[in-house]
């Protein structure tokens, strides 16, 4: 019998939830504790950290886990490695659901950079707006750069003070539209984007609305890791699991 957990936190991750509970297939959904209101989730949901390599692999034997899909976040690279180890550790198969990272085309201007620390340095050394579309964990090290304006968008308000001061701050959660990236950028007077290259559909407004405005984009590419099985689409996850993706999903 399967018994799935789910790592989550993604949008591909809850319309694999959805299709997991549509199907009947047991599973917890797992939360990373990032996000102070989740999304609800169709399946049972734990949140917070397992306690490294060796929690997860106690937690995987003592709920009867049979499958791990890992559909984190594509720079969440710490619970992936854990994952990674933990599955190897109690034999336990592990997929990857992540969508392939977007691809440059004619019109962008992007700046790719291997991590946050390059990120910071590729700005310019004159004022500019600058829009941070990485998360409120990695923003500390741009108050290297106190010149700049910027403007952060969280999922929930900040609860603490911020590492930049006078920031511009959008509480919104997303997808987004290229309509109302495109204002967002407009509206503000962005000049510079700060992304990570997530991939897929949801995250990529952004990125479709800095190339109509000829915005140049310092792209954070994705960490490394270790080869794992991998699939781009819930429908694969279904099949691996040995169950057809089911109708209007």
């Amino acid at each position: 019998m399967i018994r799935a957990l789910i790592l989550g936190g993604t949008a591909d991750a809850n319309m694999l939830a959805a299709q997991i509970a549509r199907a009947g297939i047991a599973a917890v959904y797992s939360y990373g504790g990032r996000t102070a209101a989740p999304a609800e989730q169709p399946l049972p949901t734990r949140i917070g950290g397992f306690g490294g390599v060796s929690g997860l692999a106690d937690y995987l034997r003592s709920e009867g886990i049979t499958h791990v899909i890992d559909a984190t976040h594509p720079f969440a690279a710490e619970m992936s490695r854990n994952a990674i180890a933990a599955c190897t550790q109690t034999a336990t198969p592990l997929l990857a659901l992540e969508r392939a990272p977007w691809g440059k085309t004619s019109g962008d201007r992007w700046i790719e950079v291997a991590d946050v620390v390059s990120a910071v340095a590729a700005l310019p050394d004159s004022r500019a707006n600058v829009f941070l579309a990485i998360g409120r964990q990695h923003i500390a090290p741009f108050g290297a750069r106190p010149q700049h304006a910027y403007t952060l968008r969280f999922v929930d308000p900040p609860g603490e003070t911020l590492p930049l001061p006078g920031a511009d701050v959008i509480v919104s959660r997303g997808p987004f539209t290229f309509e109302s990236e495109l204002e967002m950028m407009r509206t503000r007077a962005i000049e510079w984007i700060v992304a990570r290259n997530s991939g897929g559909t949801g995250a990529r407004a952004k990125i479709d609305a800095a190339r109509a405005l000829g915005l140049p984009v310092v792209m954070i590419t994705r960490p490394h890791l270790p080869d794992r099985p991998r699939v781009e689409s819930v429908s694969d996850v279904m099949e691996w699991l040995g169950h057809r993706t089911c109708l209007g999903a």
